[in-house]
């Protein structure tokens, strides 16, 4: 098994809330409890959370975003001139909806020691069982660019919306180095435009919102690249490239050839948690363009949209499909993301859960013994 992370079995970072949480945030909602006794609630799930991680044999953890509604929302709605706000629309799903929230550009886009999941992840370091690794997820700043509706953008410092890609990029850099100087050594940016870029539907969706889509990856490599200029050497950032997580449904479809050579080849990650749990992903060839060396590609093969254990067999052999286009020490495997997306979770249970992660643990120790 692996030292150092993405470990050969790993997680995408988010588990489902348990009803002590979900119980605390409604009374928080309606008035009934203050943020000093939300913060004890959720305190109390993510030591548990951690420990329960350990226990299923992860070698690192995080802290299930238990703080969060949203993956990406809450990060952004954080950052200094980002906020987010009711709307008359979600975002769609294949038949559901999410709440009615959008973004909007209000100012010049900043990151500051003030945000908030730096103490959220203050907690994790300092709660997390020995001998693990403290994993930190945040949502790329692509996924801010391309969630932008067409009037989501109110300031006058930006003119088009790829005008705030420099400071989107320092931002993210002020981030990277506040996460460090926290003492994280694994950060996560995940990311949902890579796998819309694979999808002709989303793509003619973005073109209806203004968005340029010609050129857009390399555009997003250099975004990428970027926001992690400087980056330390002995922190690890990976992304995980996700096709749409809410209530076990899905976004989009569409293999990762269209994007494979920028996304793996051209941008600066040390690692890639890509979705293979379905047919909507394609083949593994796109693992081709993988540069030979220290860069990992995380297999998520284990769905984590229901509670379904996979054929252990028929997931080693697909670890060695896999292995035919890129090198087998350069692999490893996750769930396809994570159990929660959002508050609401996926529909499966906690025993099942743990069941997967189990799943991958015990895969991962037989495929790479």
């Amino acid at each position: 098994m692996s030292v150092n992370p993405p470990f050969r079995a790993d997680h995408v970072g988010s588990f489902l809330r348990p009803q002590s949480v979900k119980q605390a945030r409604a009374d928080h909602e309606a008035g009934a409890l203050d943020d000093e006794g939300l913060r004890a609630v959720e305190d109390a799930a993510i030591v548990d959370v951690m420990a329960k991680q350990q226990a299923a044999g992860l070698q690192s953890v995080t802290d299930g975003e238990f703080r969060r509604a949203w993956w990406h929302y809450d990060f952004f709605d954080g950052l200094d001139g980002v906020s987010v706000v009711n709307s008359d629309h979600g975002i769609q799903f294949t038949g559901v909806t999410t709440k009615n929230k959008v973004l909007r550009v209000t100012d010049r886009i900043r990151f500051t020691s003030e945000h908030p999941m730096l103490r959220h992840f203050a907690f994790v370091r300092d709660h997390a069982p020995a001998g693990v690794v403290s994993k930190m997820t945040i949502p790329a700043p692509t996924v801010l660019h391309f969630r932008l509706d067409p009037d989501a953008v109110t300031t006058d410092a930006y003119a088009d919306h790829e005008d705030a890609f420099d400071d989107l990029a320092a931002a993210y850099r002020d981030a990277v180095r506040a996460f460090y100087d926290a003492g994280c050594r694994y950060l996560q940016f995940d990311d949902t435009a890579w796998a819309y870029l694979c999808s002709q539907v989303e793509l003619d969706k973005a073109a209806e919102r203004g968005i340029r889509t010609e050129g857009l990856a390399e555009r997003y490599a250099k975004l990428v690249n970027d926001a992690l200029a400087g980056k330390p050497d002995d922190l690890v950032v990976t992304t995980h490239v996700c096709r749409g997580n809410f209530r076990s449904t899905w976004i989009a479809s569409g293999g990762y050839e269209p994007v494979a050579e920028q996304l793996l080849g051209n941008t600066a990650y040390d690692g890639y948690f890509l979705e293979y749990d379905s047919e909507r992903a394609g083949g593994f060839e796109p693992l081709r363009f993988l540069p030979e060396g220290d860069k990992t590609v995380v297999l998520g093969l284990i769905t984590s949209k229901s509670g379904e254990l996979e054929d252990t067999d028929a997931v080693k052999r697909r670890i060695d499909e896999a292995a035919a286009f890129a090198p087998r020490e350069q692999l490893a495997l996750s769930p396809q993301c994570g159990f929660a997306s959002t508050e609401e979770g996926n529909t499966l249970t906690e025993d099942e859960q743990w069941a997967k992660v189990r799943e991958v643990v015990a895969i991962a120790g037989d495929a790479w013994a």
